[in-house]
């Protein structure tokens, strides 16, 4: 298996819609896409992600083929995020979109599956915070991060507290 090959980008950036809610183009527009695919690499290894990557692919063909929604909907819940190998895994992927960390596989998982060297709670890089799309589903901008520009202090804030 060639996790190199194009089309495994293909694979991770569908997973990743279904698991995040946003678009290709938005999750492309972070400019994190190829670094979020090298991380889950080098922590759970090619082989394993490589079988995610095909086993979500396989549903996603299915659900095509029979131009049924339920079909990736419910092959998603019970195949990938009900799956004991598969499901820390693609909790961790919406971990990483959203607040750009990767956070160490629980404790059963690593019992299970084996504790892999480069398993542990990290952010991948410091260009990943900003964005992350926690900030834009609450719509705000990253504190510390992006600032709005000069003279909007003088403006109301965009998102009300009730």
């Amino acid at each position: 298996m060639d996790i190199k090959a194009p089309e495994w980008m293909e694979y991770f950036l569908d997973v990743s819609v279904a698991l995040t809610g946003f678009s290709r183009f938005q999750l492309r527009g972070t400019g994190q896409a190829s670094l979020y695919f090298d991380t889950i690499v080098s922590v759970i290894g090619e082989d394993l992600f490589g079988e995610l990557l095909q086993t979500f692919h396989g549903i996603q063909s299915k659900a095509q083929d029979k131009k049924e929604e339920s079909i990736l909907t419910e092959g998603l819940r019970i195949e990938i995020l009900g799956s004991e190998k598969f499901g820390p895994i693609a909790r961790n992927i919406i971990k990483l979109w959203y607040v750009a960390t990767w956070y160490q596989l629980p404790a059963d998982w690593r019992d299970t599956f084996g504790t892999k060297e480069n398993d542990q709670t990290f952010i991948p890089s410091s260009a990943a915070y900003p964005e992350g799309l926690l900030w834009q589903t609450i719509g705000v901008n990253p504190p510390g991060a992006k600032p709005l520009g000069y003279g909007t202090w003088a403006e109301p804030p965009s998102v009300s507290l009730s």
